[in-house]
């Protein structure tokens, strides 16, 4: 599935020396807004982030997930599902001779992903949310996320205001004093961060029902080959979008390993295109083969 995203071996050997870090967390809890925190206490040169790559206040490479119209966009831009997206990310990573990165994700498998798909290492350091947020700044921003719809982008406003006018809504500026007694050599420093409303989170979410979405999974199946028989459907759901468990019956003759593999894909297309929400998965079991 994957094989577009091979690179060339000298890019590949320079990007394998880095050293991943990765801040994890439920959408909404802060991640962004503590990047910086973590960046400066590991020495972090570059940082991971809903499609961009950032260095100090300065956004390098990639484009924001946050210009999406649809959640489902803005997931794929967030995982870096286009080769031009991740190429133009990796030879900007290869140029600036990064040392160590952190990479921002709602899961270690979301990370591990984004880690992959730009032929990096696997983080060597998992920083949980809850690690460095109180649970009342965690709450905080949850309900600044859910009620208000708005997002936060760890470079100053210039730089959204430049490359995403159409999503900027405020800036927020934090004075943090250096190590050092005051009065002796403490110089405070001004860290500033984007407040961005995305395109999606003003139209809503869009929420399906498990019943709504077996009932899609039913038509695609029977619209892709009428003499496959449903008999079992299981859809979990987790934060970025659901996976499915069919089992089915299907006729003797049937090419299991092409059209079984077109039929995950044409299932993840369709349901996506037509719901807007994320099939992250789809595993199918073959119980019988029927005359």
């Amino acid at each position: 599935m994957f094989l577009d995203s091979v690179f060339p071996f000298s890019l590949i050997f320079p990007l394998k020396k880095i050293k991943v870090f990765a801040l994890i967390g439920n959408s909404g809890t802060g991640k962004s807004f503590r990047a910086k925190l973590i960046a400066q206490k590991y020495e972090i040169d570059y940082i991971i982030d809903d499609g961009l790559l950032i260095r100090d206040d300065r956004i390098l490479a990639g484009h924001s997930a946050k210009k999406e119209k649809t959640f489902l966009a803005a997931i794929k831009v967030a995982l870096f599902d286009e080769k031009a997206h991740r190429d133009e990310v990796a030879k900007k990573l290869q140029a600036g001779k990064t040392k160590k990165i952190l990479i921002l994700g709602t899961s270690e498998k979301m990370v591990n992903k984004i880690a992959s798909r730009l032929q990096l290492p696997a983080p060597l350091k998992l920083i949980k949310i809850e690690d460095i947020s109180t649970q009342e700044e965690i709450e905080k921003a949850i309900h600044t996320r859910r009620i208000e719809g708005k997002h936060v982008i760890p470079v100053p406003s210039i730089e959204i205001k430049k490359s995403y006018p159409n999503i900027f809504f405020n800036a927020i500026k934090i004075l943090r004093r250096k190590k050092g007694p005051v009065g002796f050599g403490a110089t405070p420093s001004v860290h500033e961060k984007s407040v961005v409303r995305p395109e999606y989170s003003k139209q809503g979410k869009v929420i399906i029902s498990q019943a709504a979405l077996s009932q899609m999974v039913i038509h695609c199946i029977d619209e892709y080959n009428k003499n496959i028989r449903i008999k079992k459907i299981v859809v979990k759901d987790d934060e970025i979008g659901y996976r499915l468990v069919i089992t089915i019956d299907v006729p003797f003759g049937t090419q299991l390993g092409g059209n079984i593999h077109e039929l995950q894909r044409y299932l993840i297309d369709n349901i996506g295109r037509y719901t807007g929400i994320l099939i992250e998965e789809v595993n199918i079991i073959i119980d019988k083969i029927t005359q």
